[in-house]
């Protein structure tokens, strides 16, 4: 292929991976933003904290089936193909979309009402579920060498996208709505207009093809032994690699669903500040999370992501007790925007390379399965079910202090089982290999003699 046609068909990857990861996350998002609206509309009959409880545990039940999602769909994806998995996904997650949107209240329906809004998140969370993974396998399989975390970072600009699209959107519409037009149907326009995007991504999707791994992995034998068999041999081959994705995952999925879902929140119950301020300053985050995602990939490949990874954790800890007391001294829609802005900064220094860093660290064959199951898992229980584990607490303990609390104690977590497995230390060494190699090819002016040393190395290991 040359190499004109390979650019073009990378382009087509990122764009692809771009709108899919886009309409994953707005949902989500939209959801946390207008949870005290949606608490009314499908909840009512209950108090005000047994509401938000009921609909953060809606939230988290699309959760619930991702895992289950990821590895029924990584499975087919790695027999049939990434490209057909993710094509049908799309369409999944907009008729889930559209769902919601259109399903009347609990005052029109009764109790089918919260049935169905329940049901149409069981639908995205098992379509979802192997979103973010094959879409990042894809671009680290077409992505080139020493790029592959840049490339990656894409994945992550989608969220970065779908943060600014469904803040803007939320505040355009609480600023010029009322109040009482907001509880009535302006929180269902967002979904409705999501739910367009899917034939959209699928038309885009089903124009891709395979890339050459997959045409090699199809080649071999165990490609076409049954599932039990396959996931018998993922578990042998992949399980120490598991546990250190998870680890990495964990502590930003914790920070970005604290950030995102449940601080709007936070802001309006706790700090007493408007929910405009807080989709305000989520979307000038976005914007900064936009442009500096690839340039923190691009730092990854550089300096290697696990070591990246590593630092982000030791900053994150000295940080995340301060900007939480800088906020609560004197609550102001400018000091939310400050530790917004903090906050999202680390969100993207060690999100921008996780697509890759998680790919990287499984085989060929287990890449999509490997990738759904350890993204899915952490999404779960540490992201997902952040507002709802949060809001229970809060009921018995000063709320004020507990997300500081869950976001040190996830990031320490973190850290733990990256450094424990046997997976996240050989990924350290091989960081420090790749800059060790890297530099002496800066001096010497010889990248070839650099990467036939670390090849090297790799078979040592």
């Amino acid at each position: 292929m040359d190499s004109g046609s390979e650019a073009k068909r990378i382009r087509k990857v990122i764009v692809s991976t771009v709108v899919g990861g886009t309409f994953e996350w707005f949902d989500f998002m939209v959801y946390g933003f207008f949870s005290s609206l949606i608490a009314r509309t499908f909840f009512t009959g209950v108090g005000h904290g047994e509401s938000m409880l009921l609909t953060f545990a809606t939230f988290a039940v699309g959760f619930v089936v991702r895992p289950i999602g990821g590895v029924v769909m990584g499975m087919y994806a790695d027999r049939a193909g990434r490209v057909k998995a993710l094509s049908w996904i799309m369409v999944a997650m907009s008729a889930g979309s559209l769902l919601l949107g259109l399903t009347p209240g609990y005052a029109t329906l009764g109790v089918a009402a919260p049935i169905i809004v329940v049901a149409g998140r069981l639908v995205q969370g098992f379509a979802v579920g192997a979103q973010f993974a094959l879409s990042s396998v894809t671009v680290y399989e077409v992505a080139p060498p020493g790029k592959k975390m840049f490339y990656g970072s894409f994945n992550m600009v989608s969220l970065a996208i779908a943060a600014m699209l469904s803040s803007g959107g939320s505040f355009l519409l609480s600023r010029h709505l009322s109040h009482a037009e907001m509880a009535e149907w302006g929180w269902r326009v967002p979904f409705l207009i999501g739910a367009l995007v899917g034939p959209f991504g699928f038309y885009i999707r089903h124009h891709i093809g395979e890339s050459e791994d997959f045409h090699r992995m199809q080649a071999h034998p165990a490609a076409r032994a049954p599932a039990l068999v396959r996931m018998r041999d993922f578990l042998r081959e992949n399980g120490d690699a598991l546990i250190c994705a998870i680890g990495v995952m964990m502590a930003g999925t914790s920070l970005n669903y604290v950030w995102n879902a449940y601080l709007p929140n936070y802001a309006q119950t706790q700090l007493h500040l408007p929910l405009s301020s807080s989709l305000w300053a989520v979307f000038v985050t976005s914007i900064m999370a936009c442009v500096l995602s690839p340039v923190f990939g691009k730092l990854a490949d550089r300096v290697g992501p696990y070591r990246l990874f590593c630092f982000f954790i030791a900053s994150w800890l000295t940080c995340v007790f301060p900007l939480f007391w800088y906020l609560l001294k004197d609550p102001s829609e400018t000091r939310l925007l400050v530790v917004q802005l903090i906050g999202m900064l680390f969100v993207t220094l060690q999100g921008a390379a996780h697509p890759g860093m998680l790919v990287k660290i499984f085989t060929v064959q287990g890449r999509s399965t490997g990738v759904a199951i350890s993204y899915n898992t952490a999404v779960m229980l540490f992201g997902g079910f952040a507002p709802f584990y949060i809001s229970l607490v809060a009921r018995v303990a000063d709320a004020r202090y507990i997300p500081p609390g869950y976001l040190f104690g996830t990031s320490l977590l973190a850290i733990t089982l990256v450094l424990l497995s046997r997976t996240g230390r050989r990924v350290l060494r091989d960081d420090h290999a790749e800059r060790s190699y890297t530099t002496a090819a800066d001096d010497y002016g010889n990248p070839a003699a650099a990467v036939a040393a670390h090849e090297q190395s790799q078979l040592r290991s």
